[in-house]
């Protein structure tokens, strides 16, 4: 089913659908009300997401490091990492070479409940590139690597 975007037909929406950079921004609300809405019977939202799935690629890293990796204010790493350590997905534990600091590891629950959301982050994919046929989900795929490549690294 083909829906018309809302105010398509106002003048100031014809604009703002004309920057490209606009579109992005309207898209990624949109995927993140998605993804949102389907961990809300966790209780966790896109960001303790986040932090899980980039746990996920290691042994663990300081809270500064996620930090600048994705891109979050320090603080609110803090309140996430201490909000995934009440559900047992995450844990800090004393750095390996400077028991001074603390690194955050994720858990086997953290594990579990990432396997978990796999399919909902599918169905979330499905319906905001319904649009889109497969050909083109790749080709979009692979322009925004390469701008999050360039951009945010």
């Amino acid at each position: 089913m083909k829906t018309t975007p809302i105010d398509a037909d106002e003048p100031w929406m014809r604009g703002l659908h004309a920057d490209t950079g606009y579109l992005l921004y309207r898209l990624g609300l949109r995927s993140g009300q998605l993804f949102n809405t389907s961990l809300q019977e966790s209780g966790l939202r896109l960001r303790h997401y986040a932090v899980l799935r980039f746990l996920a690629t290691g042994e663990g890293a300081l809270q500064r490091e996620l930090s600048t990796r994705l891109g979050y204010d320090p603080s609110a790493i803090v309140g996430l990492v201490d909000d995934l350590e009440k559900l047992g997905f995450a844990e800090r534990r004393p750095a390996p070479d400077d028991r001074r600091s603390r690194i955050v590891v994720l858990t086997e629950n953290g594990r579990a409940f990432l396997r978990g959301t796999d399919a909902a982050g599918l169905r979330v994919t499905n319906e905001l590139l319904a649009p889109l046929d497969q050909p083109e989900r790749a080709t979009l795929h692979a322009l925004l690597l390469r701008i999050a490549e360039d951009g945010l690294s």
